[in-house]
């Protein structure tokens, strides 16, 4: 665990601004991590990642020990240099993938069994194994093995879930010998992440998720098991929300105390031509932009803002042009992480409050623009 560190610097209600140490640089937080899935930023380069103000990147366990594998990543000097990025990288255990696969695994004590989504071979996924592969890709940090239940388990599924999670959290640590920090995540009801926070807080781990949020549920529940989650972990350690969200969801769950974020949707949503705006969101699909020479976004100033126009964009996106891709993804990333940056600077101020009061309006009001 050399060279990590996290320290709060300021806080403006429950939100904390705060420095996240790795041995490859610091991470300024509220912190958003882009997803690189397997081993890249879907569309962008490296260069092009620390442009928008990306600080860290997300990697995943279960596709790169499938594809390359992480013996061949280990052999070319680690995931830093094999990817082209020199920024601190988090890597998650490959629970979560290999628990979405249903038909292709079986769950025991050990690890899980699943066949390969690629090509159909049998694999073994333990926590060591999984300790075992992040150490090989040299990742900053590192996410425990756990069990992930499906959204539809049921109390006793879920509860038993949670208890062996903690016994993989338990030998995750045990396992690991590589040069990061090893982070760990609860579980889904109240009560029971009451409990599995208990047990992994009195563990002492460098980090803690939270998982299994944003499953579908409406949003204010879905915040209040943030705030509530947030709550029963260490006020010095730093507090990973996986998996979310909208604009809106970060700026919310800052709001209850989360320092990190991951999720694709800056990612997928530029793919599929939803572009998040200061103005709102824009669908660059519809036919009104065809003839629109103004900047995608006039407050931002991307690439893809101040060199074309909306009317090119909706082009590049109709002839399936793959700059189309790469320009809305440039501008999508820039807009979520300057959000990041703003949110910051609305901490250390200490007028958090009046930002998220704003933000919010603005953001329900786009809501009811685009409801039929």
């Amino acid at each position: 665990m050399s060279g990590f560190g996290f320290e709060v610097l300021a806080r403006s209600r429950r939100a904390r601004l705060g420095r996240l140490a790795t041995t490859h640089g610091s991470v300024r937080t509220p912190a958003f991590m882009p997803v690189g899935t397997q081993a890249t930023v879907k569309a962008v380069t490296p260069q092009e990642l620390r442009q928008a103000g990306a600080e860290i990147v997300l990697s995943n366990t279960y596709h790169l020990s499938l594809r390359p594998g992480h013996d061949l990543i280990r052999e070319l000097g680690g995931l830093h240099r094999f990817m082209g990025w020199d920024g601190p990288l988090l890597t998650d255990s490959g629970g979560f993938q290999v628990f979405s696969l249903a038909e292709l695994r079986r769950i025991e004590e050990q690890g899980v069994r699943f066949r390969s989504h690629l090509d159909g071979s049998e694999h073994l996924l333990t926590p060591e194994k999984s300790m075992e592969i992040q150490a090989a890709l040299g990742s900053d940090i590192v996410m425990a093995f756990d069990e992930c239940p499906p959204a539809g388990a049921t109390r006793e599924e879920v509860a038993g879930a949670v208890e062996r999670t903690t016994r993989w959290a338990l030998r995750s640590r045990e396992a690991y010998t590589g040069p990061g920090t090893l982070f760990v995540q609860g579980g889904v009801h109240r009560d029971l992440r009451e409990r599995c926070a208990a047990e992994l807080v009195r563990e002492g781990f460098p980090g803690y998720a939270i998982g299994g949020v944003s499953v579908g549920e409406p949003q204010p529940a879905m915040l209040e098991t943030v705030r509530h989650a947030a709550e029963l972990l260490p006020a010095e350690r730093p507090r990973y929300l996986m998996g979310v969200g909208t604009p809106l969801d970060l700026v919310e769950s800052v709001a209850c105390g989360v320092d990190m974020f991951d999720c694709v949707m800056p990612t997928r949503n530029a793919r599929n031509g939803s572009l998040f705006t200061s103005l709102g969101r824009v669908n660059i699909k519809r036919a009104e932009y065809a003839r629109d020479e103004r900047a995608l976004d006039p407050a931002c100033s991307c690439e893809t803002c101040t060199r074309y126009s909306r009317a090119y964009l909706r082009h590049l996106f109709q002839a399936r042009e793959i700059l189309g891709a790469r320009l809305n993804t440039i501008h999508n990333l820039t807009y979520f992480l300057g959000l990041m940056q703003a949110l910051r600077e609305a901490i250390e101020s200490d007028s958090f409050a009046a930002f998220r009061d704003a933000f919010v309006d603005a953001q329900r009001g786009e809501e009811e623009e685009d409801a039929p």
